[in-house]
């Protein structure tokens, strides 16, 4: 190392060099998947982000025998799911303190794939270090954006510890492991420190013990089968461009019966100003999803089923 050089400033500027080569060779091998590299003894699931990771768990979760298949963007998950190179994708679509994840929406609707299943994963953020590590030693800490905003206040009450933006929760154990640096901690799951076979220095370190993320598992359109105890529906839908139409059309569904559990709107692209709904509905009778979506058609200029599926118990 050059005598002028600060050794925080090469700790970084060793993360994220080795993080970018990581992210090009991970878009590489994700875009397209070749399903010839992939074991077939299971069903093949794409998720975003590393093995370890929270939507690791959840696709474990959701399909017992799941082989993992990582992809380095959410794209490239619905692109490998709709042309077959995967059996299905787990998507983490909802955080009960973050929010929407407004893309995966948008995703789902562009592709001819449906919602089979939903899963809720509570989510517990662990310190991670490398093995024989203290929490002493930790100067930096490493992990997604939003996982770092769900620990605040710990990261508050150790300001000694500065905090890094990293692409991947998982991936940011993945690489402490790979660099060796016992300075340097991941906040991250269970799963993620057994994965790579790091340790957890202290466990439950989010802010919200009440913090939960859906997923969905998703298939192509052709495969997907709606269980018979199906009682959940999410649709899309956009509005024709005249006064009282949202009212006209969600006073239709009232008129069901039907339950609304979440409503939210995304501007169309390349249309300012126009708008897709994002629906989810409770359903009393399997019946009720397809009159659901037999009286929006009148009111709206695009209505599409994004699935039928049993709500997931918390």
């Amino acid at each position: 190392m050059p005598f002028d050089e600060d050794p925080k400033e090469s700790a970084l500027h060793q993360w994220y060099g080795a993080a970018k080569h990581q992210a090009n060779n991970a878009a590489t091998a994700s875009a397209p998947i070749d399903p010839t590299e992939v074991p077939r003894n299971g069903t093949r699931v794409a998720i975003q982000g590393e093995p370890g990771s929270f939507s690791h768990e959840a696709a474990i979760k959701l399909v017992k025998d799941a082989v993992i298949v990582p992809c380095s963007l959410s794209a490239d998950v619905f692109a490998a799911v709709a042309s077959g190179s995967v059996d299905a994708a787990v998507i983490p679509i909802e955080n009960s303190l973050a929010g929407s994840v407004s893309e995966h929406f948008d995703l789902l609707l562009a592709h001819d794939v449906k919602v089979e299943r939903e899963t809720l994963l509570r989510i517990r953020h662990n310190l991670i270090g490398l093995s024989g590590s203290s929490v002493d030693d930790i100067e930096r800490i490493f992990s997604h954006p939003v996982a770092l905003a769900q620990c605040r206040r710990f990261l508050a009450n150790h300001p000694r510890m500065e905090s890094f933006a990293f692409y991947d929760t998982a991936g940011s154990v993945k690489q402490l492991v790979q660099l060796g640096d016992h300075h340097a901690a991941a906040i991250a799951s269970k799963a993620a420190a057994q994965y790579y076979g790091a340790q957890i220095l202290l466990a439950d370190i989010e802010d919200n013990p009440e913090n939960y993320t859906r997923f969905f598992l998703v298939r192509r359109t052709s495969d997907a089968v709606t269980a018979p105890d199906a009682n959940k529906l999410s649709l899309a839908f956009s509005l024709e461009n005249r006064p009282g139409s949202l009212v006209a059309a969600l006073s239709e569904l009232a008129a069901l019966g039907t339950n609304l559990t979440k409503i939210e709107s995304r501007p169309v692209q390349g249309k300012p100003w126009e708008y897709i709904f994002y629906v989810d509905c409770q359903l009393h009778a399997p019946e009720e999803g397809q009159r659901a979506l037999q009286v929006l058609a009148p009111h709206c200029a695009m209505v599409k089923e994004l699935g039928r599926y049993p709500e997931a118990q918390g």
